[in-house]
């Protein structure tokens, strides 16, 4: 089964560091630090050359990092053709398995297969992807995950039509326990702009890594953030 800590909690603002901006030379130590620094989930960005110009990392070295923490993996699969490696990544250690909807031509079947391999199924939009493309499997998904960026690299600047795509994302979800993401380009700045927007887990790569006391940039990204109702 899932993390229990991956469970749907609408009033909380979770944070969760990307290691694409971490020094790879010591992951687990890095791991280590943003646990200790207060960080909620760990996002495992995963990229295959294809989908996106880029590459990372696969199930081995998720395997290897598990053991660092007992924080929830929270794995944003940027390949193609994600369905053939859903249970190798659960085997290696996600809680949380986020498809692209773009790469996924029969995406209720693989939200379905994540779900039955027992992690939280999301779906992740790119900036040019319309919300409407979900609307039809909105009750397979534990997860909508609004890129503000293009995705594949880290260190972008935040796309500011985000905003309104994250607002439409909560009005189109209603009242399910879905969780809103959202990722790239997110700082204390914006933070608060995104939350009030409709998003309650914060990815943040560079703003987390690059900074000079990991603590200090937790805790600017939660700030005093209030989530309106």
């Amino acid at each position: 089964m899932s993390h229990p800590a991956t469970e749907f909690m609408p009033d909380k603002v979770l944070i969760a560091p990307s290691i694409l901006s971490a020094d790879f030379a010591k992951l687990g130590e890095e791991i280590k630090r943003i646990e200790a620094a207060g960080a909620d989930w760990v996002h495992v960005d995963v990229m295959d050359g294809m989908f996106v110009p880029n590459l990372t990392i696969g199930p081995p070295i998720i395997k290897a990092i598990r053991k660092a923490t007992g924080l929830p993996f929270d794995v944003h699969l940027m390949i193609e053709q994600p369905d053939r490696y859903l249970a190798d990544f659960k085997k290696a250690g996600a809680d949380v398995l986020t498809v692209h909807a773009e790469a996924c031509p029969h995406l209720h079947r693989t939200l379905s297969e994540i779900r039955n391999l027992g992690c939280k199924a999301g779906v992740s939009l790119n900036p040019s992807t319309p919300v409407s493309v979900i609307g039809d499997v909105l009750d397979n998904l534990d997860l909508i995950l609004i890129m503000s960026v293009n995705p594949g690299f880290g260190g972008q600047s935040f796309i500011s039509n985000t905003i309104a795509k994250l607002a439409e994302t909560k009005a189109l979800i209603g009242k399910r326990p879905i969780h809103i993401e959202v990722d790239g380009g997110i700082t204390p700045a914006n933070a608060q702009s995104v939350i009030d927007a409709g998003a309650r887990v914060l990815v943040a790569g560079s703003a987390v890594f690059g900074a000079p006391d990991i603590p200090k940039a937790i805790a600017g990204l939660r700030g005093t953030n209030i989530i309106k109702k």
